[in-house]
């Protein structure tokens, strides 16, 4: 039953050298042959007799084809193996010295009359022949009768599929479309042939090199999957060509007959595999229904959920991100570092669990993330962390493009998406704490954070039993026993007022925390389980393969090529996380030649046609908002949708809505009381290009045909929330990072992209998402009427609502029917108007509708607001804020050019960078 399990892919080289059979055990192996070929060679002077055997194991059967003469060798090749092993050093062959001595009678042979005599045909008399050597341990596990039957390690995993074929052959060199990996000439002189152990299985195919059982390439089928046999398309003999998008894999057989029967096998294998065709917007996947799945608002949920995940995984753990801080606590407050996720991984990784983490190797200079120190720091744990990172910038010429993705997927089983990495700052929950210190009982009662104390700097570093100073690398370094805090270290964080750094010291504040209010955190993430998470753990091996084969340091066999599970076990779920509940899923994705090796963008085809197919609203939650194709600088068309839409239930007379939630500021350092950095700046203008300025905008497009009626369709908003700190009102944006779409209460998307060109195209950068539609349905209203609703969409858009407008802490706020005139103007818009007003007149902060230039800007900064002249009826008047949503300020800055100047940085790069 050992081999059973999948865990065995991670250890062939284990199983080869401590002798372990590639057989079931206790389940016996039985032949029957079937069928007889006789042909003729091709010097046409003799006639040969090719037997099909069909062989059973336990629940795997497959068919081989051999001659009578292979039976010859087999049997001479038994007999020299039987004498040399007595002769052979008793330590090294003591197994099989053993199942040797331990045999009961003579071995059997293929030559006797006796047997001759009883048996009525030679395929009869073959077959009992075969079944007696497999009742012999010592015949049946002999490497020549491991060939005879295309038996390897890997033949009998029930998650990798059925027994398909197997064997050896010569592969030639070359053939992957990657620039810089192939040798310039066609000549033969340019090709190298190796001897290979090829394997079939019913989603792909891979080789390895017998002797170590190391598994050295896997062709995973696609809709590019072709297999052709012939000199005119191999330029060689008894040549058959493998062909997919990545890869033009040429192999020799021995034979004619063999190149037609290994070409016959793949296409057999093959044709039940779902993805040789492309699916729903051109997606590598299909709708995958009855898909348990659960959403998240926030990450406190997602993380906590991800964390009891993780503590599940028996074989394997996938992570890809954006930015990964192997600190980063899982679940708070942290009482400890059990639930740090460095200490997470090494603990599995210290259980057998292979951990592969793939990080976005950044552009230094760009960007602050560190990826290299992450890289070391979770490699440093424990041999079965393998960490790579990609792209290397001048090998593959990318240099403005991203792996923007966030994915984590356990044992092929269980798979979280969406827009949250596993980093700081992105933990949060519904109340979005400005303010994360513990009151210290000092005489002015001032507020400091515990336990920590401050560094030479005045930032905070925690208490450990050495040098203060130092980050926490072990286990039990940090005391957080009475740890009150939520955010430790670089966790709390204002990266508008500062950006992180010094991401080597991850407990060390980087901003003031008794000065500085954080700038919470929104996001949304999805788990989904079974096929779903199938296919998004075929999309980290396909990426994991690529970025092995590009990149040379990768090449070794400390990263082992990753093979993906059979979809025909996937409703094996060993858990579920709890919450889940069944509906429709769909995984998504944007990728290129760079990224994956392949092309597709079905996330925006997904947002188009969700778009243009809603019949009442859509709800869109995006971290960027930069659409309406103008050909030029901009290419997507979501933007373009969104208008097309509301002009079509314009001209039908019927009640359509938009509601946009992005954040108010985009999220780079700079303080916008200056106007903001440049990068803010860049941001704002296609922004801003988008929702109403500019002939391609969406309002300017909206006012041409319908003048002021445009806001009883879109509404365009963003999210504030305020506290105090040291008895003072503070305010501050919520950064909204989320990716989501929500239709007519029925299906949504949530995933890691952007509403953007670099998000959408496919050719920049990589993303993932997932389409969910409710399968099952439920009484809600619907402007005014009865309607069905998916249980799945309604409970998520009825969350988002309910936080944004406050309706946790008011039931009188009625969120069931989202398009009604009541809702929208009396509770949505009225609640975004008065939010805003309230801030603007506490604070005065920025943007604002009413600073239209950099003159007024300047002029607003020496004005000082109502939270600083009079604490205490700021404190009454912002008792009247209802939730978080604010109206987003379309004017702001409208009279100024926010592109960045000529001669600056940030001008100098391409403009896409910043679309």
């Amino acid at each position: 039953m050992y081999l059973r399990t999948f865990f065995v892919v991670h250890h062939l080289v284990d199983l080869k050298e401590g002798g372990i059979s590639p057989f079931l055990h206790n389940a016996p192996i039985t032949c029957k042959v079937e069928n007889t070929e006789r042909y003729t060679t091709r010097s046409k002077v003799r006639v040969c007799t090719l037997y099909t055997v069909r062989l059973t194991h336990g629940e795997f059967t497959w068919t081989v084809k051999r001659k009578y003469k292979h039976f010859q060798e087999l049997q001479r090749d038994l007999y020299k193996h039987k004498m040399m092993l007595q002769f052979l050093p008793l330590g090294r062959f003591a197994i099989q010295r053993q199942q040797l001595e331990s045999m009961t009678e003579e071995m059997p042979t293929l030559h006797g009359t006796e047997r001759m005599r009883r048996t009525s045909s030679k395929p009869k008399y073959l077959e009992e022949y075969l079944n007696s050597l497999l009742e012999n341990t010592f015949c049946r596990n002999y490497n020549g009768m491991l060939e005879f039957l295309a038996v390897s390690p890997l033949s009998f995993i029930k998650d990798l599929g059925p027994k398909g074929l197997e064997g050896f052959i010569l592969k030639r060199s070359g053939g992957h479309r990657i620039q810089g990996l192939n040798c310039f000439g066609h000549h033969q002189f340019c090709f190298r042939w190796s001897h290979r152990w090829l394997v079939v299985k019913d989603s792909f195919l891979l080789y390895m090199s017998r002797d170590p059982g190391l598994v050295s390439f896997v062709l995973l089928f696609d809709p590019e999957l072709k297999v052709l046999v012939g000199r005119c398309y191999t330029d060689t003999k008894h040549g058959v060509c493998i062909e997919n998008f990545s890869r033009k894999l040429i192999i020799k057989c021995n034979s004619y007959r063999q190149a037609q029967w290994w070409s016959h096998e793949i296409r057999r294998l093959s044709e039940r595999c779902d993805f040789l065709q492309m699916h729903g917007f051109d997606g590598f996947a299909p709708q995958r229904p009855h898909t348990f799945t659960k959403w998240y608002v926030n990450g406190s949920g997602y993380f906590s959920d991800l964390a009891d995940a993780l503590e599940k995984a028996k074989e394997e753990i996938f992570i890809t991100d954006w930015w990964l801080s192997p600190e980063v606590f899982l679940k708070r407050p942290a009482r400890g570092t059990y639930w740090r996720l460095d200490q997470i991984l090494k603990r599995k990784a210290e259980q057998g669990v292979k951990v592969c983490v793939l990080l976005y190797k950044e552009v230094e200079l760009a960007l602050g993330i560190n990826s290299d120190y992450s890289k070391r720091a979770l490699m440093n744990l424990h041999p079965n962390i393998k960490v790579m990172r990609h792209p290397d910038h001048v090998a593959s010429v990318v240099f403005l493009w991203a792996h923007h993705e966030k994915m984590v997927v356990i044992d092929q089983t269980v798979a979280f998406v969406g827009g949250l990495d596993l980093a700081f700052g992105r933990w949060d929950d519904s109340s979005y704490k400005l303010i994360d210190v513990t009151p210290s009982k000092t005489a002015n009662h001032s507020p400091r954070p515990v336990p920590e104390m401050e560094g030479e700097d005045g930032s905070t570093v925690p208490l450990s039993d050495g040098d203060p100073g130092e980050a926490p690398v072990g286990h039990d370094e940090v005391d957080l026993s009475c740890n009150a805090l939520l955010w430790l270290g670089k966790d709390y964080s204002n990266f508008i007022k500062k950006d992180w750094t010094q991401l080597d010291q991850p407990f060390q504040d980087n901003v003031d925390r008794t000065q500085v209010p954080r700038i919470p955190w929104r996001d949304l993430g999805a788990v989904v389980h079974g096929k779903a998470a199938r296919d998004l753990a075929r999309h980290f091996i396909q990426r994991w393969n690529f970025t092995k084969i590009f990149k040379i340091k990768y090449k070794d066999k400390f990263y082992p090529c990753l093979l993906p599970k059979s979809h025909f076990t996937a409703d094996d779920l060993p858990f579920t996380v709890p919450g889940a509940a069944k509906a429709s899923v769909q995984v998504l994705r944007s990728v290129d030649r760079w990224s994956a090796g392949t092309c597709e963008c079905s996330i925006l085809k997904a947002y188009i046609h969700t778009i243009e197919n809603s019949q009442h609203y859509i709800y869109i939650e995006n971290q960027f908002f930069i659409s309406c194709a103008d050909e030029k600088n901009v290419h997507n068309t979501i933007g373009d949708a969104i208008v097309k839409r509301i002009l079509r239930a314009h001209s039908e007379k019927k009640k359509y809505r938009v509601f946009i939630v992005v954040p108010l500021l985009p999220g780079f350092e700079g303080d916008i009381a200056e106007g903001g950095g440049r990068a803010i700046q860049a941001i704002l203008h296609f922004t801003y290009r988008t929702m109403n300025r500019g002939e391609f905008s969406i309002l300017s497009r909206l006012k041409e045909q319908m003048q002021d009626e445009w806001t009883q369709y879109i509404s365009l908003c963003g999210v504030r929330t305020h506290s105090e700190l040291g008895q003072t009102p503070i305010t501050e944006l919520i950064y909204v990072h989320s990716k989501a779409l929500i239709a007519d209460d029925r299906c949504y998307i949530i995933g890691s992209a952007n509403i953007n060109d670099r998000s959408m195209l496919g050719s920049r950068d990589s993303e993932l998402a997932v389409l969910v539609e409710d399968e099952e349905r439920v009484p809600s209203r619907m402007n005014g009427e009865e309607y069905e609703a998916g249980p799945l969409t309604l409970a998520l858009r009825k969350e988002c609502f309910r936080v944004l407008l406050g309706a946790k802490s008011d039931p009188q706020i009625d969120i069931d029917d989202p398009v009604s005139d009541q809702f929208f103007n009396d509770v949505w818009n009225k609640i975004a108007q008065s939010n805003a007003s309230i801030y603007e007149t506490v604070f005065r902060c920025l943007p604002l509708d009413s600073i239209r230039n950099m003159r007024e800007l300047q002029e607003h900064v020496s004005t000082r607001n109502l939270a600083q002249t009079d604490p205490e009826r700021a404190s009454r008047e912002l008792q009247a804020v209802r939730g978080i949503l604010v109206h987003f300020p379309l004017h702001f800055l409208c009279e100024e050019n926010l592109l960045p100047p000529p001669g600056t940085k940030e001008r100098m790069v391409p403009l896409e960078v910043w679309t």
